[in-house]
């Protein structure tokens, strides 16, 4: 049996983009809301400001990432 993921915040798009779209957003937004690790002070702290901006709250230093986490982690093959 196939392992089933469900797509928790994107059920305000209801029947519409089809499951795989729906999906990936749903693995995007998980991400993105997370706490992300500093790249400075290694420290769990660090939040999103704005798109591609970050800021962690510990050493208080504001820096540029990507635009839904600092780094990449998110695979192709965990929609899938």
């Amino acid at each position: 049996m196939a392992k089933k993921i469900q797509a928790l915040t994107t059920k305000r798009f209801g029947a519409r983009y089809g499951r795989k779209t729906k999906l990936k957003v749903s693995l995007i937004e998980a991400e993105r809301r997370k706490k992300q690790r500093c790249p400075f002070c290694l420290k769990e702290k660090v939040k999103r400001v704005a798109y591609g901006i970050w800021k962690c709250g510990a050493c208080n230093s504001k820096f540029a990432g990507k635009a839904y986490t600092v780094e990449k982690r998110i695979t192709a093959e965990e929609v899938e």
